[in-house]
């Protein structure tokens, strides 16, 4: 198998997002990353629900998490009787899917990949299938990654030869990809990243990503976008999605929606990456997670506020269908308004 992550960034190879072996996952810690480069080490499955619930990842990092939790889960319960590993693996694919609520339809996929994959090996004869998930996580890995391969030909061929690029939060996969594509098709562009508060996913992620990448790359406050967009001539907005509704509407980190605002209004087009999900037909769907009030009182640990006034975080927020340009996925680009044209492959990746 060919390794989908090649020439990219640092964090974004696959040891280096969550892997498991001998009885534990580690999982670099993006809440102090680049500051500090710190592994998480999970001895079970429970911990690992408990790393994604607490941010040790985000992105799409909890996927290859999940992914890898499961094996940890398999190495816990291996050597039982088929019928017992089953029915424990069952259960640890219902803790981890469900470890934060507005991605739980996504995560599922994952676990319910790696459930198909142990069971198959159990009835081959397998008493132990941690190592068979592992191998499920990096193929699933390596289809995502292969997919939004060809999400980044369609979006890099949308930027300019010479322009400015603005980002939110940190997309992950697509980011190096759009990146090395831009790279490949000879586009010399500037990126502009939000610092992305309150754990800066912008400034320390995807700013570190796009420097190593050899970018020249540039980190605003959350408050600037619309004011570097009418002085610096930001050519396109993009980010990722966490959800994408079949009725066109974009869930993604809090603050993407404010930016899709001073998009439309400086006329730069917003286009998001990704694929519509099939589990969010309606936006109705889909429950925004509410985290702890108290962080938006603090940055990186460090108090910024008076510790007895209120805080206020949504994780997420929803960006309507008519601030949305376009998506942009391995299909192509399609309109927010037309994302039943989208044929979903047999796979079943899609995260």
């Amino acid at each position: 198998m060919e390794r989908q992550d090649k020439d990219l960034a640092w964090m974004l190879q696959f040891e280096n997002i969550a892997w498991y072996e001998d009885g534990a996952v580690r999982i670099l810690d993006r809440r102090v990353y680049p500051i500090e480069i710190r592994k998480v080490e999970c001895r079970s499955h429970h911990a690992v629900a408990q790393a994604i619930r607490d941010m040790v990842t985000q992105s799409a990092g909890p996927y290859v998490a999940a992914a890898m939790g499961m094996a940890l889960a398999a190495y816990e319960c291996r050597g039982k009787a088929e019928s017992e590993q089953l029915e424990y693996l069952t259960a640890a694919a219902d803790t981890i899917s469900h470890a934060r609520p507005t991605t739980s339809k996504r995560m599922e996929n994952v676990t319910e990949a790696c459930l198909k994959a142990a069971g198959e090996a159990l009835a081959a004869g397998s008493d132990d299938v941690s190592e068979t998930i592992r191998a499920c996580a990096v193929e699933m890995n390596n289809v995502r990654y292969a997919r939004i391969g060809k999400t980044s030909k369609y979006l890099a061929g949308l930027f300019p030869s010479r322009g400015a690029v603005m980002t939110q939060c940190f997309g992950e996969t697509i980011v190096g990809m759009m990146l090395r594509e831009a790279k490949l098709q000879g586009k010399d562009v500037r990126v502009f990243c939000p610092e992305t508060r309150p754990y800066f996913q912008g400034s320390r992620l995807t700013a570190t990503v796009a420097h190593d990448m050899g970018f020249d790359v540039t980190v605003i406050t959350d408050n600037m976008p619309a004011a570097v967009m009418k002085n610096e001539g930001i050519d396109i907005f993009t980010s990722a999605a966490d959800v994408i509704s079949g009725d066109g509407y974009v869930v993604n980190k809090v603050g993407t929606y404010q930016i899709a605002i001073a998009a439309q209004y400086h006329n730069v087009p917003y286009y998001v990456t990704g694929s519509p999900d099939a589990g969010h037909p309606t936006i109705d769907s889909v429950r925004i997670e509410m985290r702890e009030p108290s962080f938006v009182l603090q940055a990186m640990g460090t108090p910024t506020a008076n510790q007895n006034v209120k805080g206020y975080y949504p994780a997420f927020d929803i960006t309507p269908p008519d601030l949305v340009s376009g998506v942009v996925t391995d299909q192509g680009v399609f309109s927010p308004y037309k994302l039943a044209d989208y044929k979903v492959d047999a796979t079943g990746f899609l995260v």
